[in-house]
């Protein structure tokens, strides 16, 4: 699985995680000169707490697209030390 916004791929992992139908890239697998930790915060009742980071990608920003749960619930560790994305990230095969 390949994940790419403004024309760069962010992460790419044949080992990601389907959880909502959202996939999780092991955070080794993502690109992390593109991310930018946010202080935007979230709470999934049985995942945990979710944190964001903001892509930045040729003089562009996408806040808060894409996240990850630093300390997932047990219900959700399968997605401890993966990243997911959103808000216009194409992820695709």
């Amino acid at each position: 699985m390949k994940a790419t916004w403004n024309g760069q791929t962010i992460a790419e992992s044949g080992n990601t995680v389907v959880v909502e139908g959202n996939h999780y890239f092991p955070r080794e697998s993502v690109n992390s000169e593109y991310l930018q930790e946010s202080a935007t915060h979230s709470t999934c009742p049985w995942k945990g707490e979710a944190s964001y980071f903001t892509l930045k990608v040729a003089g562009k920003d996408n806040r808060d697209a894409a996240w990850y749960y630093p300390a997932p619930k047990d219900a959700a560790k399968q997605i401890a030390g993966h990243v997911a994305f959103w808000k216009g990230v194409t992820v695709s095969e």
